[in-house]
Formats: structure tokens, sequence, C-alpha cells
């Protein structure tokens, strides 16, 4: 009479193998997604400087319309603060004139944010009723036209 080998119990899971090739796998795509998601996410933060840059325009038309020139300081204007909502940004007002001001988002050195390298300062140049945007790694530095830092 034949004997019947034993039978073996089915083995469940994975092998090392098997998942040391998943998580190479999974490393690729976060290797390749990670940066992208990142450049995402400091993109979606200028928009804390772009509202407030706004404010701080709106704010220096009221308070034109009622003096002879444009404000120096945020503590004249209604309504501003010296930091953006979600407080990446420092806020400014320079070269205040009759016709003329700049205003300034500077990074929070503090915050997440000071990671984006290419837009560390982002400005709203107001001259003779022309306004211009423009950003730069500094106060001194300016980016290339069109201006990365500006979406439109």
């Amino acid at each position: 009479m034949k004997r019947c080998p034993a039978h073996r119990p089915a083995r469940s899971g994975f092998s090392l193998i098997e998942l040391l090739v998943v998580l190479v796998i999974v490393g690729m795509l976060a290797g390749v997604a990670w940066p992208s998601f990142r450049e995402a996410v400091q993109r979606s933060r200028r928009a804390d400087a772009t509202s407030a840059l706004t404010e701080i325009m709106q704010a220096q038309e009221r308070w034109r319309s009622n003096q002879p020139q444009y404000s120096g300081t945020l503590s004249d204007l209604i309504g501003t603060r010296t930091t953006s909502r979600d407080g990446h940004y420092a806020l400014g007002v320079t070269n205040a004139s009759r016709s003329e001001y700049t205003a300034t988002a500077t990074v929070v050195s503090s915050r997440p944010q000071a990671s984006d390298t290419r837009c560390q300062v982002m400005r709203v140049v107001v001259t003779g009723g022309n306004i211009t945007y423009n950003s730069g790694a500094s106060s001194e530095a300016t980016n290339a036209q069109p201006d990365p830092c500006w979406v439109r």
C-alpha cells in the first residue's frame, strides 16, 4: 500500500523578497512625488502673502482717499496687520509718497515657508497708478519675468 505524503498546511503572508520589492517600489514613488508635493504646498502658502498684500493695497487706497499721500506705516492703515493671516510672512510698507509705495511680504524664518528659497520676498510696487508684482530670493534680488511666485 502506498503512503500519501503528509499534507502541509498552506502558507499565508509574504516572503521577505516580496516585501523588499514592494518597499523599493514605494520608496521610488515617494522619491519622485515628494518634491512635487513640497512645491505645491509652497505655492499654496504664497497665497497667504498674496492676500495680505492685496489687503494692504486696499487699505492704502482708503488711506489715500483722505490723505495727501500714501501711508508709510502699517499702523496707520485700518484692518492691516504686521504678519499675514497664517503667519508665514512679515508685512511692511516702504517708499511711500504722494504717488507711490512698495508693499512687501517677507518669509518668517521660523515658519515652514522659509524653505521656499526663490520667493523669500514678494512685493507690490504702486507707482503713479501702475501696479507691478515682483519677488525674489532676498530684498535686493528680483526674479526674471514672468515671475514664478505670482501665479495669475
